[in-house]
């Protein structure tokens, strides 16, 4: 937290009309008339930009309370926005779960599940580490809720305790199609790397719900049906490599270079602060090209 000059007033767009929900935080921001409307439309216009498919609603409506707290919902609660006289409070439902490298998370620290952030005035939040929560707290809500196929983790421990590590600690997984040797690659990824992985292939999926996976020369692919592969990733001794097979093609170019002019890549580092928007971004561009076929 930083102290800064006043968030600006923005508001939420949209090309449908508002639901009911966001009438509802309309209303409750209306109802505050200070710094505090302020603080909640600048942190609803993050949130919006962080999911653009999150949830709005009014909840715990009480005689002391009847505008009710704004809620933010996608595969479960996401955050409040509770209003007290000296702060507005922005409380994760699963935040004790979430990776804060800023560390935005200043109260409700000592909870099993919840962390929050108190916002006094004229304080202003990180917004490039706020939007990261908030779309880690919408991947934590998706895989929490996600079905689980029977076999996979017995298949996964198995292949975890069987697996090769080989040059720069890349797993050695067979070549296969579908889901459970991506799996079996993630959980063998060692150290900060495994963390990496399973973000990468939650994000994918979010993004690209029907997506195609396969392990091939102990890589995982991801790509579309009867149109190619359009990214993969691989363990390399001090970072994890994701090549964009069509990147040169995606707007902005992602950083990396490569000797094939189609293909750049991003380097994602122990403690690199991953631009999840941005990925999903370059995701959901690489899987609308024709993808790159073995």
């Amino acid at each position: 937290m930083s102290r800064a000059s006043k968030p600006r007033k923005s508001a939420t767009k949209s090309k449908s009309a508002p639901t009911a929900g966001a009438k509802a935080i309309d209303r409750r921001i209306r109802s505050l008339g200070d710094w505090r409307a302020e603080t909640l439309v600048e942190v609803r216009r993050l949130i919006h930009e962080a999911d653009p498919d999150i949830v709005e609603e009014c909840k715990w409506i009480k005689p002391m309370n009847p505008l009710g707290v704004p809620v933010w919902s996608h595969g479960g609660i996401v955050c409040t926005g509770e209003t007290y006289k000296e702060v507005v409070k922005l409380t994760f439902a699963r935040g004790a779960s979430l990776e804060d490298p800023r560390k935005l998370f200043n109260s409700s620290l000592e909870g099993g599940t919840r962390r929050a952030i108190d916002i006094r005035e004229g304080e202003t939040l990180d917004a490039g580490a706020f939007k990261a929560l908030i779309q880690a707290a919408v991947a934590e809500n998706l895989r929490s809720s996600a079905p689980k196929p029977k076999s996979l983790p017995k298949a996964v421990a198995k292949a975890k305790k069987k697996v090769k590590l080989l040059s720069g600690g890349n797993p050695q997984i067979a070549k296969a199609d579908g889901d459970a040797p991506v799996q079996a690659y993630i959980a063998a990824m060692p150290g900060w790397k495994h963390d990496v992985g399973r973000r990468l292939d939650a994000l994918i999926v979010r993004t690209v719900p029907h997506v195609r996976k396969a392990v091939k020369w102990n890589t995982p692919f991801y790509g579309i049906e009867g149109q190619g592969f359009f990214l993969g990733f691989h363990c390399m001794t001090k970072y994890v490599k994701v090549a964009f097979f069509r990147g040169a093609s995606l707007r902005p170019v992602p950083p990396g270079e490569s000797k094939q002019k189609d293909v750049r890549y991003l380097d994602i580092h122990e403690d690199d602060l991953v631009d999840e928007a941005q990925l999903a971004t370059w995701v959901k561009q690489a899987a609308a090209l024709p993808g790159w076929v073995p």
